[in-house]
């Protein structure tokens, strides 16, 4: 696998559930890999068996742009890439799921609890705005987001026919992006959260995440449950009893010298899912991936483990 030993359990694990556990609720958690137009998606069953909507999570198989002597499929407009390119692989990655022929509607990501209601006229228009998060009852329209290791989240209203693609890292996470994007939906679809799945796709791992003491102590401020998605000393972090340089010059120690601050392991799927589930969706609604990017670069993007990479996008709209 990606030689993480913590991530590699994680996946055993998952395994050995879909092998013993052959129940429906397994096996919409149950992930897998399709091939498809030369390239290899992640799509998830709760959703593939919507036959009104269309939907993706993209690897880095298949495409044309180049990166580390590899061909990669890169969706995102980087300062290594050629634009020439990423249009050629975001148009293989459009046709492969069935929106070829939809009006794309993007974003200028800002890491932000923005959501914008799209509908077919703006669409057409070709303008991104700044936001995290697009929701739509139009058909013909494809919402997408882009990602190397936050959390990419994918809802969609069964009953009214709405979706909804949003972008979460650990701000939008502190913001609750997903809840707000919900309640968009409801003020202005009517959608009630009953209603609704959720589908968590690949995104950097509690194995590989590691935040310092100012994103715990946010946290700790706005989620009384939040020591609940971190590991490591959490509770003296959050708190400052654990930071050798909460008062530096107590320390007497010169430039340079002082000890690094402790740190902590998110979970941002852990986060986004008792936000999703705290805003009404119900718990055995929402399905995740299980798939770390920054353990599995070997199929996927990591901004974190690799630093200059390739962008993945997460795409959903109504046929």
């Amino acid at each position: 696998m990606g030689g993480n030993p913590a991530c590699d359990e994680l996946m055993r694990t998952a395994r050995k559930e879909r092998k013993t556990t052959p129940s429906p609720r397994a096996a919409g958690r149950a992930w897998d890999l399709v091939p498809r137009g030369g390239l290899e998606l992640l799509q998830a069953p709760v959703l593939k068996r919507l036959d009104w909507l269309v939907h993706g999570f993209s690897t880095r198989q298949g495409g044309v742009s180049e990166l580390g002597g590899r061909r990669v499929l890169n969706l995102g407009f980087t300062t290594w890439d050629v634009r020439e390119r990423v249009l050629a692989n975001r148009r293989r990655f459009f046709g492969a799921i069935g929106a070829g022929k939809m009006h794309v509607q993007a974003l200028r990501q800002i890491h932000s609890d923005l959501a914008h209601h799209i509908d077919t006229a703006q669409a057409r228009a070709g303008v991104a705005p700044k936001g995290d998060a697009l929701f739509t009852r139009d058909r013909g329209v494809l919402l997408a987001v882009q990602t190397a290791d936050c959390i990419p989240i994918l809802l969609a209203d069964t009953q009214r026919r709405a979706v909804a693609a949003i972008h979460s890292g650990w701000r939008g996470t502190l913001g609750r992006v997903g809840a707000k994007t919900l309640g968009r939906m409801q003020m202005e679809f009517g959608t009630r959260p009953e209603d609704v799945v959720a589908a968590l796709g690949p995104g950097i791992g509690r194995c590989c995440y590691e935040v310092g003491p100012d994103v715990a102590r946010e946290f700790h401020a706005q989620f009384p449950e939040a020591h609940q998605w971190f590991d490591g000393p959490f509770d003296a972090v959050a708190s400052s009893e654990n930071d050798p340089n909460w008062l530096p010059w107590l320390t007497m120690q010169p430039p340079g010298h002082r000890p690094p601050s402790p740190s902590v392991n998110l979970d941002l799927v852990a986060a986004n899912r008792a936000i999703l589930t705290a805003a009404g969706i119900p718990g055995h609604q929402i399905f995740v991936s299980g798939f770390c990017t920054a353990c599995r670069n070997d199929i996927l993007f990591s901004y974190r483990r690799e630093g200059s990479t390739g962008r993945l996008m997460s795409a959903i709209g109504l046929r």
